[in-house]
């Protein structure tokens, strides 16, 4: 049976397992979180991996993290890739991706997502609803670009940050590693690592 393990049950998750549906690859979808009592348990989805390895499993399992804070899900995601995990890209039939686009391992691309040509997408990321990441645009891993923000063209955004709801950030803008745009906010100028920018323009 072909199966998709997902890591989160909460709303994300959801999203991420009705994308995958949609993509009709997997025959059964089944969540891990520690946090939901009808999941089960993430350590148990290793464990079972453990067990398929000693028993010479054939093809790598799926699995892949639908979990929102950006450090959590690129922690997990490298464990599962280390423990030999396929962690897939999740694309929902809506989305619009450009032919020469690139996305890394792990990622979702939500209903109405856009990346338009030569858009490089790390490891991880989220492209939610309705988001858009112009020409030549550059994220890091684990990246979150929230429902309905807008990345102009040559944007660079470093691994683990936070585009929030409805926010832009200009062309040939730098947004660095771990940086929080607030949302709505429209960033004009680079923002240094660990920032947090909000408003109109973002400061």
């Amino acid at each position: 049976m072909n199966r998709l393990a997902i890591i989160g049950a909460g709303g994300h998750g959801r999203v991420v397992a009705d994308c995958a549906r949609l993509m009709e690859k997997w025959d059964e979808i089944v969540f891990y979180d520690d946090r939901f009592g009808g999941a089960r348990s993430v350590e148990a989805l290793f464990e079972q991996n453990d067990r398929d390895d000693r028993n010479g499993r054939g093809a790598a399992p799926s699995a892949f993290v639908a979990i929102g804070n950006n450090a959590v899900r690129q922690k997990l995601l490298g464990r599962l890739i280390a423990s030999g995990f396929d962690a897939p890209v999740i694309r929902h039939p809506a989305a619009i991706v450009a032919h020469d686009a690139q996305i890394g391992a792990g990622s979702v691309l939500v209903a109405g997502a856009i990346l338009n040509p030569g858009a490089k997408i790390g490891a991880g990321c989220i492209i939610n609803t309705a988001a858009s990441v112009d020409h030549d645009c550059s994220l890091g891993e684990c990246v979150h670009v929230a429902p309905g923000a807008r990345l102009a063209g040559t944007v660079s955004v470093g691994e683990r940050s936070w585009i929030g709801l409805g926010a832009v950030v200009c062309e040939n803008r730098t947004v660095g590693a771990d940086v929080m745009v607030a949302a709505g906010a429209v960033v004009i100028r680079d923002a240094a690592d660990g920032q947090t920018v909000r408003g109109v323009p973002a400061i």
